[in-house]
């Protein structure tokens, strides 16, 4: 008897996350230094990490001896404080990702629905699988969320629906009023599982706070791997009534969240100056790429995160040829998305060295 004669029967349909590339993976293939390439794959932050998050974290080095404080008081307190919260209503995880395992540990199972938009982030249907819940996929109108038909699609077994804005790997995103209008919508017994991964990036994001307030069942998703550049760290948190919370404290695991993690979380979320920064570099990105793209005759989408969505045409085949030349994009035939690709928004040479790539390519 071999180990998957013991293995649970659904790990066998479960699905494996792919994530981007690493720099020194595509380095070894083929045979480039590392300092050559460019990594536009994973919407990293191009400008690194916080300063002051380095500056803590080489502070705190000699304590690592020491075990994390299991509450993350420190953090907690300071994201009460920036979203107008109490520190009971907020949640620190490793990654955003373990956030949404936790919910489902509290809330999904066999017998339970879980609605996503068609071309949303992938990890959500990778939990409600884990725990053997059913998807329902809604087709997306102009690559956002169709909110309406995410409403119509509610039926007493759904227990959770997963809404990005901006949305993953698409980049588009649902206004205030969409939101409002849809939450307005959702009955008792349905949670709104609200990804704001990229909020940082938007000048006015939507803001959930009032209508988790007023009783409705909402949780928003938050993480430091984007502008704050910590993705390294693996730290995400979230946000919502107390009593949600308390919930995903019981099935969270102890010193789920590393100490230098906090303590880098804690200093970055304090380093203004470096987001604001990050923020401005971004937009002027954003246009650099869009303006570029579209020269080309490429069906660009721009969005409102860190990354753009471009439609060329034989996405895996682009990726490979890109690789050759020293830059790493995202292939999206997994999301459904064969002719697209993702690529995040680098700094101005990495933007202008990956244009020159694409025109290459294509000409």
């Amino acid at each position: 008897m071999n180990y998957r004669d013991l293995a649970n029967p659904g790990v066998f349909d479960q699905p494996i996350y792919v994530p981007g590339k690493p720099l020194d993976t595509v380095a070894r293939e083929y045979g480039m230094a590392i300092e050559s390439i460019d990594k536009l794959a994973s919407n990293e932050n191009p400008f690194g990490p916080s300063p002051a998050a380095m500056q803590a974290i080489e502070e705190a080095l000699p304590n690592l001896h020491l075990y994390p404080d299991g509450s993350c008081y420190a953090l907690k307190l300071a994201l009460a404080e920036r979203h107008t919260l109490s520190a009971d209503q907020i949640i620190l995880g490793n990654g955003s990702n373990e956030i949404i395992e936790l919910l489902g540990h509290v809330f999904l199972g066999p017998g339970a629905e879980v609605i996503v938009g068609s071309f949303s982030f992938i990890v959500y249907r990778l939990v409600a699988e884990l725990f053997g819940a059913k998807i329902i996929n809604v087709p997306m109108s102009d690559f956002k969320h169709d909110l309406e038909a995410m409403s119509n699609a509610v039926t007493d077994k759904t227990r959770m629906v997963f809404v990005a804005s901006p949305n993953n790997p698409t980049g588009m995103a649902n206004d205030q009023c969409e939101l409002i209008e849809f939450i307005d919508r959702l009955p008792e017994h349905v949670i709104l599982c609200f990804d704001e991964a990229y909020a940082e990036y938007l000048t006015e994001p939507p803001d959930l706070r009032p209508m988790i307030k007023h009783g409705k069942k909402i949780i928003c998703l938050r993480t430091f791997s984007k502008i704050y550049g910590l993705g390294g760290l693996r730290l995400g948190y979230a946000y919502g009534h107390a009593d949600l919370v308390a919930l995903l404290n019981r099935v969270r695991q102890p010193f789920n969240v590393n100490a230098l993690a906090q303590i880098g979380g804690l200093a970055a979320l304090g380093d203004v100056a470096f987001c604001n920064r990050c923020r401005e570099e971004n937009e002027r990105g954003r246009d650099q790429l869009i303006k570029g793209l579209k020269r080309l005759n490429l069906k660009v989408y721009g969005g409102s995160a860190n990354f753009v969505f471009v439609d060329v045409g034989e996405g895996q085949i682009v990726f490979e040829k890109l690789q050759k030349l020293g830059i790493i994009i995202r292939p999206l035939a997994n999301y459904g998305l064969p002719d697209h690709i993702r690529v995040t928004i680098g700094t101005a040479a990495q933007n202008e060295r990956f244009l020159s790539a694409i025109h290459s390519l294509t000409n």
